[in-house]
């Protein structure tokens, strides 16, 4: 007996309209929780993940002027330093501002220098910000400036020479002097600091130029058979968050343009790198045993503020945005003390800060890189003009005989006889 094969119309039977809105209705609720799962996970990925995250992304910022467009648009697009969330404006009420950042170690010994140099200036042109020691106040009790009072941090913190806290100050110094939308160049100075200058010819310079003035070149290793050249500052250990043809060195007494500004405050790639492997070598005590001298000079060795803006800025592929020079003149002699070497800047006192000292250091237009075996002519927007804006190191009296000689313009002499503690 032959089995009965069951036709295709028996096995194909048509759906019913009730088990079609059954099945419609489990894809869609398939589809929206899929939906949930991924909406969910790009929240995750994009926001800052605590609320103290979000205050600390949250600051707002200003494109720079004109001038310096076009170092905005290719520092924005970094790869290396993540942007903080700002709101972006247009234009600012005013002209565009110099913002002078000191860092002091607690008063302004040459305050009464820079009230002349602010007091020739409109005040309209320019903003103040001081990093002092945590605590201190300056009021009329403190300088003798009034261009000073209450200018200080607020969350200021104690800084080490030669220790990442020096740098910690500078982004400090440099995020309060960005909320000032009008600030559009900084220049970092300080409390030996003089200008070279009056503020006309200082604000007209850095205006004029739409780059940062950065002293910026190799730290190249010491090579085998020559005894006078240092080790270089570099760690392996860096890598390959820094890679060693990347590390800059350079004088820290620098001047930026707005968008640059904003790089060395939102940086958050970098600076823990330097936190964690740039540290200044304790000085050698020439009373310890010699063993413990040997083993303390082969200690690594490395100055953060004489890298961190140089090393970030070539990071973010910069260096063709900057006047690879400090306005900031300082001469330095090479002295030795407890056994060890080292470059000191020298001091100018009411003897060596005469005219034609001032006239030799006002006149320079160049500057030689040995390692890199390359002289810096220096240019303001492809224009020559002297090098130098200010100068360190001045002793209180060398900053009077800069008064006298009216480097800074007119002052009223009676300031000279007040007194501040």
């Amino acid at each position: 007996m032959k089995k009965k094969t069951p036709s295709s119309s028996s096995l194909f039977q048509p759906l019913s309209a009730r088990h079609v809105f059954w099945v419609g209705r489990r894809l869609v609720i398939a589809l929206s929780i899929s939906l949930c799962l991924f909406a969910l996970l790009r929240i995750q990925f994009s926001y800052p993940s605590s609320q103290s995250d979000f205050i600390s992304h949250s600051y707002l910022s200003f494109p720079s002027s004109s001038s310096s467009s076009s170092s905005s648009s290719s520092s924005s697009s970094s790869p290396f330093t993540p942007r903080r969330s700002r709101i972006s404006h247009t234009h600012f009420e005013g002209p565009p501002k110099v913002a002078f950042l000191f860092l002091a170690r607690r008063n302004l010994p040459l305050d009464f220098l820079w009230g002349c140099f602010f007091e020739n200036a409109d005040v309209g042109n320019f903003s103040v910000y001081v990093h002092s020691e945590p605590g201190f106040v300056f009021d009329e009790s403190t300088t003798r400036s009034a261009f000073f009072y209450n200018r200080q941090l607020t969350n200021s913190i104690k800084v080490g020479w030669g220790e990442v806290s020096m740098i910690q100050a500078e982004r400090l110094l440099l995020e309060a002097a960005l909320e000032d939308p009008a600030n559009q160049r900084f220049v970092l100075l300080s409390d030996s600091c003089v200008p070279l200058h009056n503020f006309s010819y200082i604000y007209s310079y850095l205006m004029a130029s739409p780059r940062s003035f950065v002293d910026s070149f190799l730290d190249l290793d010491k090579k085998e058979g020559d005894p006078d050249k240092k080790e270089g500052r570099y760690t392996p250990k860096m890598s390959p968050v820094i890679p060693k043809n990347l590390w800059r060195k350079g004088s820290q007494w620098i001047s930026l343009v707005r968008s640059h500004a904003e790089v060395v405050v939102d940086d958050e790639v970098i600076f823990p790198v330097f936190k964690k492997f740039c540290k200044r070598r304790p000085p050698i005590d020439a009373s310890k045993e010699t063993k413990n001298i040997v083993k303390l000079q082969k200690q690594h060795n490395c100055i953060p503020d004489e890298h961190y803006v140089q090393t970030l800025f070539a990071m973010n592929d910069l260096d063709g945005e900057l006047e690879k020079r400090t306005v900031t003149y300082s001469l330095w002699n090479e002295s030795s003390s407890n056994m060890e070497k080292g470059w000191h800047p020298m001091t100018f006192s009411y003897a060596n800060a005469g005219p034609q000292q001032i006239k030799e250091i006002k006149g320079i237009n160049f500057v030689h890189y040995e390692n890199e075996h390359r002289t810096e002519w220096c240019s303001n927007n492809s224009t020559r003009v002297p090098c130098f804006l200010f100068a360190r190191k001045f002793s209180r009296g060398g900053a009077v005989r800069l008064l006298g000689d009216g480097v800074v313009g007119p002052f009223d002499a009676s300031v000279l006889s007040d007194t501040a503690p």
